[in-house]
């Protein structure tokens, strides 16, 4: 299973979200892992086509995904997993 991490502007939404061992063998199906104990994170975090929303990133053993676009980038127990939610405004 990965660490998984949050970055804390989710927990503005989610106040229980905390870093957890979350089982995937890609980006997508751990985030999909997430969403079964964190129901509606995923509405925060993918469009409505499956795509990585514009202002999210998600990092993998401390570097960016490659794959915004289907989110299989390969992920191994031990792994860990950044997940990222910028804020914009002024």
């Amino acid at each position: 299973m990965a660490n998984v991490k949050f970055t804390s502007a989710l927990k503005r939404f989610f106040p229980t979200l905390a870093e957890t061992e979350i089982a995937g063998d890609t980006v997508k199906e751990t985030l999909c892992n997430i969403e079964k104990t964190y129901p509606g994170i995923l509405n925060y975090l993918i469009e409505d086509n499956g795509r990585l929303r514009k202002h999210v990133n998600i990092f993998l053993k401390g570097e960016l995904i490659k794959d915004r676009e289907t989110l299989n980038d390969a992920v191994n127990s031990r792994d860990e997993l950044l997940i990222f939610q910028a804020l914009s405004g002024g």
